[in-house]
């Protein structure tokens, strides 16, 4: 669809366009055309080009064409037209009316933001056919144009990718948020960004992600502390939220803690830290909202390094500003800029900061380089410091990435070379040798477009598989593993992308977005078109291009693509949502509901937020678990009450919780146990805040009580705890959150039946409640107050608790189960219990699991 999109908008914009550049001599003096002197000063005194418009120009499949009008004034007869990309000749044409349009195309356009110029010169031509041409009467117009292609961006811990759909994968350190995927568990191989479409380009800072929409606003997450978000606050984020009353923007670029954005009319915007002056706004003021840089203008490229900023103007020179202890600013000092200062370097086309070096395209395909130079980064054959610009010993490169102490380049060949610090194998040539001189990257071809993260790299192929190397301690390589590699590695593929574990059944979502399943049929859960129950798994009837799935105590859901859901299975309450009570033995669509973002089925309601942070429900309302203010049951969706933007959701037995982003937590529905949390056991229709919580960041939904986890990666829990579930030490019930005991740096967690159990951010698995199938993983059925380590099991990349029974993902792409097997739920081919950890047969480089609490599902993680 997003490929649709580019292709409409380049015809509506340049419909009819010739798609070869029209045919012309070089920008030089044709034939005939007279010299320079008095008598071109005399003929050109009144004349003037009066108009020259762009009225369209665009970029599809490296095929780049605009057009637009010009005027002359009526004493000229003819026009002289120059067009130039980036700042280098097209073609050249001249017509000999006083008004018209032009065309003009290229082929071959690489990936990423360009700048397409138009010039033009008025003319006389007499009746000899003699010309004269008034080259100082010349009159320009420019455009940014965008080759949008699938493409990385490389931070210092985590990655991004943009796909040819629009869509956005992120992998890495996780820690604030900074993946977008509303969890803060790292991730060793991609997951989706929920909610983010349509978008042009990428960049990472250490801890937060920018994105830039087709549509000119522009998106951000992570971590916050210094206003980098530009949302005007200093709150993480683990979700994409718009950067409020900023447009057209054409390019972004992420710091270390600041960020930065150019707009279409050349004017520059930035925000976050600025203890350096990196915000160029002539103060050291942090700033939570974009402003602009004073006294900057007519800016065509813009990069971003640790602490400092940098600009390339349409007249080829340079700005830069922030911090300098390296030169990095090129103005021959190391004195820090609050302002921009001009750097003594010219006829440039792109910019490009590292940490604290900075490189510099010119028009002519030489490289210019400046700053710190400490491994051999500047590639001019030494290792020391350059504080105004000097010539790089590497020329007519596609394009150049920076790192914190290494470069990188694509060739037109699409090879890469790199040069600088090697020290985790960042160059990419089989070696950890530093190189003061470019070296080619092994075995990689077809390179499309490059990223430099701190001490790694990445790359996109032409056929939009990823490539990288070097440092891998988070898993930023995207591989599924911590190794670090000095060659290039691929992103760990996948056949299976989500696992959701009900009581008796299971589903399991395929990278080609069709789904199967297996177990208990009886209601037609397993959408396979019978009530026949299987031990292996079947292909649901009619379903594709599904993103997310879910399952209830007997039913199933599905989210797709497109925003819609739908269900099979169990319909006595209405929980599939067709408007009917009917049971489904294939999936139907639930109706009215478009523009999901997330599911949660419960043990009979389910919860789906949409992407404007809305929560619909329907299914069974007994006990007012769909917060619309009644208990009337509703077999079609309908809004929960008076609830604002949510970040997450989960729906237990009766009851249902969410996470909004401000970090509070709001519940409704059964409150018999004090599962709520608002300090009574009064049933509650409509939905009522948690107090004293304003930090959450996931919830979970158990059998009876609820658990969340909190900025600071401890867990709190409320309601029933007969069996210790809330973790603290006693079997007390609880109407208000209680901390579980001696657990801290959590990342991941998940609420079963009457269990619980968590991830912390080494990898460990911890667990603690009912115990009698084994479910704790601990190698005993002794029920636990208070958390226990399951033995010997790490690397877990995702865990969940069934009611019964729990499961962890690995980061290894393996799933591993314990706990009760009687329906074979454990999938090991027995039915026996298991109170340690047993692989799960048949399914290999699993990226997401959802296993659910029995006999309802719970994950307040979401992908797309």
């Amino acid at each position: 669809m997003f490929q649709d999109l580019l292709r409409s908008s380049l015809r509506v914009v340049l419909g009819g366009l010739l798609l070869a550049a029209c045919g012309a001599p070089p920008e030089t003096p044709l034939s005939g055309e007279e010299p320079l002197g008095i008598t071109q000063d005399a003929l050109c005194g009144d004349l003037a080009v009066t108009s020259l418009t762009m009225d369209g120009a665009s970029s599809y499949e490296n095929l780049l064409a605009g057009a637009g009008s010009w005027a002359v004034s009526s004493t000229a007869n003819g026009v002289r037209l120059a067009y130039r990309l980036d700042g280098k000749p097209i073609t050249t044409e001249e017509r000999t009316n006083t008004s018209d349009t032009w065309y003009v195309s290229q082929s071959a356009v690489p990936c990423g933001l360009h700048v397409l110029e138009v010039r033009a010169w008025p003319m006389v031509l007499d009746s000899a056919g003699n010309r004269t041409v008034c080259e100082a009467n010349v009159k320009s117009i420019y455009k940014h144009v965008r080759q949008v292609c699938p493409m990385t961006a490389g931070g210092a811990y985590h990655t991004a990718a943009l796909k040819a759909d629009g869509t956005v994968q992120t992998w890495g350190y996780n820690y604030y948020g900074q993946l977008g995927d509303r969890t803060v568990a790292t991730r060793h191989s991609p997951v989706n960004v929920p909610g983010l479409g349509n978008i042009v380009d990428l960049s990472v800072g250490v801890y937060h992600t920018v994105a830039l929409r087709d549509d000119g606003t522009v998106w951000t997450w992570g971590y916050n502390y210094y206003g980098q978000l530009g949302d005007g606050t200093t709150a993480n984020r683990l979700a994409p939220r718009i950067v409020p009353g900023l447009n057209n923007v054409v390019a972004i670029g992420a710091g270390y803690h600041h960020t930065a954005a150019l707009k279409a009319d050349g004017t520059v915007w930035t925000w976050g830290y600025n203890y350096y002056g990196q915000l160029g706004s002539g103060t050291t003021t942090n700033r939570p909202t974009p402003g602009q840089v004073p006294g900057l203008s007519s800016v065509t490229d813009l990069s971003v390094g640790g602490y400092h900023t940098v600009a390339a103007r349409q007249d080829g020179t340079v700005r830069a500003w922030g911090y300098n202890g390296y030169g990095q600013l090129g103005d021959s000092s190391t004195t820090a800029r609050s302002s921009p200062v001009p750097v003594p370097v010219s006829g440039v086309s792109r910019v490009f900061a590292g940490y604290a070096h900075t490189l510099a395209m010119k028009q002519d395909g030489t490289v210019w380089v400046w700053g710190n130079n400490g491994n051999g980064q500047l590639a001019d054959g030494t290792t020391t410091h350059r504080y105004i610009p000097v010539l790089s010993l590497i020329s007519n490169v596609t394009t150049l990435a920076a790192g914190e102490g290494h470069t990188a380049a694509l060739m037109p060949d699409g090879t890469v070379q790199t040069w600088g610090y090697n020290y985790y194998g960042q160059l990419g040539n089989a070696t950890t040798s530093n190189a003061i001189v470019p070296v080619q990257v092994s075995n990689l071809t077809n390179a499309a477009t490059l990223s430099a993260g701190s001490t790694y790299t990445v790359v996109t192929k032409q056929d939009g598989t990823i490539r990288a190397w070097g440092n891998n301690g988070y898993g930023q390589l995207g591989d599924g593993t911590t190794t670090n590699r000095s060659a290039p590695v691929q992103s760990l593929p996948s056949n299976i992308t989500d696992i959701d574990l009900g009581g008796y059944h299971a589903l399991a979502l395929k990278r080609d977005g069709t789904v199967r399943a297996w177990g208990y049929n009886y209601y037609g859960q397993l959408g396979d078109g019978t009530t026949t129950h299987q031990d292996v798994a079947v292909q649901v009837s009619g379903l594709s291009n599904v993103v997310s799935v879910s399952t209830g105590t007997y039913h199933s859901l599905a989210l797709k693509k497109d925003g819609t859901v739908w269900a099979w299975g169990y319909n006595g309450d209405g929980q599939l949502g067709d408007g009917t009570n009917v049971s489904r033995t294939a999936p139907v669509q639930v109706v009215g509901l478009t523009d999901v973002l997330a599911i949660d089925a419960g043990g009979y309601h389910n919860l789906a937020m949409k992407a404007d942070g809305t929560v619909w429900s329907w299914g069974s309302n007994s006990y007012g678990q769909l917060g619309d203010g009644t208990t009337v049951s509703r077999n079609t969706p309908g809004q929960v009450f008076a609830l604002g933007p949510v970040l997450g959701l989960s729906a237990g037995i009766l009851h249902s919780s969410v996470v909004r982003h401000d970090g509070t937590v709001w519940g409704w529905g059964y409150n018999y146990y004090g599962q709520l949390g608002d300090g009574t056991t009064t049933n509650r229709y409509y939905p009522v805040m948690v107090p004293g919580i304003g930090d959450a960041i996931t919830i979970a939904a158990g059998g009876y009580n609820t658990m969340v986890l909190r900025q600071n990666r401890t867990v709190w829990g409320w309601g029933y705890n007969y069996n210790g579930q809330l973790g603290d030490g006693t079997t007390t019930y609880r109407y208000s959150p209680v901390q579980v005991t001696g657990l801290s740096g959590v990342s991941n967690l998940s609420a079963g039946w009457y269990h619980t159990m968590a991830q912390k951010q080494d990898g460990s698995v911890w667990s603690w409640g009912n115990n009698t199938y084994g479910q704790l993983g601990d190698g005993t059925t002794t029920h636990r107050y208070s958390p226990v380590q399951v033995p010997g099991f790490e690397d877990s990349s995702e865990v969940e608790a069934g009611g019964y029974f729990s499961a962890s993902r690995k980061q290894d792409g393996t799933v591993w189960d314990w706990g009760y097997n009687y329906y074979g739920q454990l999938g090991n081919d027995t039915t026996t219990n298991s109170s340690a950890p047993v692989k799960v047969q048949g399914l290999v480089t699993i990226i997401i699991i959802f296993p659910p609490p029995f006999p309802w599902p719970y994950d307040p993680v979401f992908y797309p």
